[in-house]
């Protein structure tokens, strides 16, 4: 960590930028869906990808994570991914979706988790390219559900040279609080040119 330079106003700003990106991917979930969705990003942290490893399995415990990645490229490049263990995103998506008897649950929790995974980083990525000004250009997003030894061992994870933004966030359904995390997968360089583009918007 000793290669990034980072100050607590810099931590504000991301937080407020990824706020107002989740509460956008909030109303576009609301309008889609029959019940009302909050979404909120109480703490934002940037870790090593070792460390991230390290928290990844105390996040999931024992359990397998379901993630939605979407891989951008612009001047600032990496992968955005929205995390949940399996069986709290089964939860959600459990409210999310009505389970008839002839369905394929199993694809169609994937599709709707892909789907609410794409609104949410699009609501960020957005937010952060609008406000900072930034272009990016993004995959198609991918679906993966998998343990967290083998998450680990992606190649956007497993650079000894990749840092994590990791955001904490909260989806409020019904009263229903449900915790999981949106990470930001970037190389020292990366997070670096975003800060200083942080510095330069913000006047820090």
């Amino acid at each position: 960590m000793d290669k990034i330079n980072i100050s607590s106003e810099h931590l504000e700003s991301i937080k407020e930028l990824c706020n107002i990106g989740v509460g956008r991917g909030a109303s576009v979930l609301n309008t889609m869906l029959s019940c009302h969705i909050s979404l909120s990003v109480p703490n934002v942290k940037i870790i090593s990808s070792s460390d991230f490893k390290e928290e990844l399995k105390l996040f999931a415990k024992e359990n397998s994570i379901s993630a939605v990645s979407l891989a951008f490229q612009g001047k600032i490049s990496g992968s955005a991914q929205l995390m949940f263990p399996t069986e709290t995103a089964s939860s959600l998506i459990a409210v999310l979706v009505d389970e008839g008897d002839d369905l394929d649950m199993d694809a169609l929790r994937a599709g709707t988790f892909c789907e609410v995974g794409n609104i949410v980083l699009n609501g960020v990525m957005g937010s952060i390219s609008n406000i900072l000004d930034l272009t990016f250009d993004y995959s198609v997003p991918e679906y993966i559900e998998t343990n967290p030894e083998n998450f680990v061992k992606k190649p956007s994870v497993a650079q000894d040279d990749s840092h994590v933004l990791l955001a904490r966030t909260r989806f409020t359904i019904d009263e229903l609080d449900i915790d999981g995390d949106i990470a930001l997968f970037m190389q020292v360089g990366a997070i670096q040119a975003l800060i200083e583009t942080i510095e330069k918007k913000f006047e820090l």
